[in-house]
């Protein structure tokens, strides 16, 4: 069952990305550079620090994930998106960086998920701000199919623990209120 629910899940993340990455080449959707260099960061050392504490099977979505957000961070330079980059940024892309040297020196994959799941939440911050004032520019039913994504790598796990089930959990969240902001947002620029 652990392999069918990781099967669905990374099979909702190409499903996810796909027209997303179809979206952003066509110029419809400009995602903001630096979250996605963040998040894949964040996605990848968090995929091995998982694997670590024995999650397992549950852990493979997150390592896909990781490889396609860094991807989707290349195209969203590529097709010049939005990459101002802020103050605030760059201390987000530096905590996710200092967050090696932590999971090295407690030899603990706790601390160092702990450290980049908040980071991952932090880099959501440019994507709420631009989302907040160009609510057309975020793709919903992306993020729609993360939040999903999340919630079958969580059941999919083969360890429960913080380390394991943390990122996932906070990210998918993280997702669903992103939606109901740019739900809100899209419903006051309609009226």
């Amino acid at each position: 069952m652990k392999t069918l629910l990781s099967g669905l899940a990374i099979a909702i993340t190409f499903f996810a990305f796909i027209p997303y990455i179809k979206s952003i080449i066509s110029g419809h959707t400009r995602p903001h550079v630096f979250s996605w260099i963040i998040w894949g960061s964040t996605t990848l050392i968090v995929f091995f620090a998982q694997l670590q504490d024995g999650a397992g099977i549950g852990a493979w979505p997150i390592g896909v994930s990781g490889v396609i957000t860094l991807l989707v961070a290349w195209l969203a330079y590529r097709y010049r998106a939005d990459y101002s980059i802020t103050r605030t940024d760059q201390i987000f892309m530096l905590m996710a960086i200092l967050s090696l040297p932590l999971w090295y020196f407690t030899a603990n994959p706790l601390w160092a998920v702990i450290l980049l799941t908040f980071v991952d939440l932090l880099g959501f911050g440019p994507t709420f701000r631009k989302a907040f004032y160009l609510p057309y520019q975020e793709n919903i039913g992306f993020f729609s199919l993360f939040a999903l994504r999340n919630l079958l790598v969580v059941l999919a796990l083969e360890h429960y623990s913080v380390t394991t089930t943390l990122f996932p959990a906070a990210t998918g969240f993280a997702c669903v209120l992103l939606i109901m902001l740019i739900v809100q947002r899209r419903y006051s620029f309609s009226r």
